[in-house]
């Protein structure tokens, strides 16, 4: 069974010269929540995992996630940045943006790994990033050196780095699935619709008003039209990863659920191999789908649907898998793919992350 706390898993990880990763899950911020094992194995080894919070009222983890009783105790406890302990090798952080980036560097500089959640590291372009968070960004090091950790795309990076800029959620779910398509060059860059709904989780923790049970309950609105920060991390990752400037119509919507993205993608193709009249599509299902499924090879978060499967949310929920359907019209390749947000759209990219950077299994917490 899929473990989902960030904090569980750094219990049952071991390291080299270590007895098991010491890791700290520092300033715990969002809706990154944790389903408990009925039967969790024995944690191997001495603990040595230490949760930061930024309440000061220092509950315990099984208080802010009551599934966790009995399974998981840890007393939290509030951080100074002078606090920061040199006696641990690799720290999640999940601050907001704009706050992120004033912890972070004090990790690396006493070697510490580090795996951010906020969108303080996922742009290689400062100026980019300051455009569309409005703030000046503080770290110009860590922003130039930070890799962005999308696995299926940046593996050998990750491999490499002290520093990962976990990403979006929305931005997962659609750089996963235009990925193939882009990078050989068989759709227009600048004609790309997404359509993407997410559960109400995909807003946040933190109370607000459109997403009260009456505000959101039967009923489904966009948000964010023309103006989703994760618009330009969609467009600046794949942009670098295929060297052509891309540029998409993102539109969110808030559906009423409590988790799962779902991304309806329209790619207008540029050729195939009998280019059809008035810009019609000359590919056939069969071949998009032998791209899709050369290029993600033996991913082992990567489902590629078959024949007339569609990729639906409850089939990901709990998971961190990515289910990508495709289909052929006459002129466009529409591409389906659904993710769990709290999962691979955060939690459970975070571990396969920490997983590549520590040398494990992939796959280890995670299947």
């Amino acid at each position: 069974m899929l473990l989902q706390s960030l904090v569980v898993l750094v219990f049952w990880i071991r390291i080299g010269r270590h007895n098991i990763v010491k890791s700290r899950n520092h300033w715990c911020h969002g809706l990154y929540q944790p389903r408990a094992h009925k039967n969790p194995p024995a944690p191997p080894g001495d603990k040595d995992c230490l949760s930061r919070i930024r309440r000061t009222d220092r509950p315990r983890i099984s208080d802010i996630f009551p599934a966790l009783k009995n399974l998981l105790d840890l007393p939290c406890e509030t951080i100074e940045q002078k606090e920061v302990s040199e006696n641990i090798d690799l720290a999640f952080i999940t601050l907001p943006p704009t706050i992120s980036m004033q912890y972070v560097p004090l990790f690396l500089q006493k070697g510490i790994k580090v795996i951010d959640f906020s969108a303080d590291y996922r742009f290689r372009d400062k100026s980019l990033y300051e455009r569309w968070y409005k703030t000046q960004h503080t770290d110009s090091k860590g922003i130039e050196t930070a890799v962005y950790g999308l696995p299926e795309l940046f593996r050998e990076e990750i491999k490499k780095t002290r520093l990962v800029g976990n990403p979006g959620c929305y931005t997962t779910a659609t750089i996963l699935a235009l990925a193939p398509l882009l990078m050989k060059g068989l759709v227009f860059p600048d004609d790309i619709i997404v359509d993407a709904k997410s559960g109400v989780s995909g807003r946040g923790r933190e109370p607000r008003e459109d997403t009260h049970y009456c505000e959101c309950n039967e009923n489904i609105e966009a948000y964010s039209v023309g103006g989703h920060r994760h618009s330009p991390e969609i467009e600046h990752i794949l942009s670098i990863r295929t060297n052509q400037k891309i540029s998409i119509q993102f539109v969110p919507h808030l559906i009423p659920m409590n988790r799962g993205i779902l991304c309806t993608i329209y790619a207008k193709p540029k050729h195939g191999k009998n280019a059809g009249a008035n810009g019609q599509s000359s590919f056939s299902d069969n071949e998009v789908h032998k791209l899709y499924k050369e290029f993600y090879g033996t991913e082992p978060f990567i489902r590629l649907m078959e024949g007339h499967e569609t990729a639906k949310t409850k089939d990901v929920i709990y998971t961190n898998f990515c289910d990508i359907a495709t289909k052929v019209t006459e002129n466009r390749i529409i591409i389906l793919s659904v993710i769990d947000n709290l999962i691979k759209g955060a939690a459970g990219q975070a571990v396969q992350n920490m997983n590549i950077m520590c040398g494990f299994d992939e796959k280890m917490g995670l299947l």
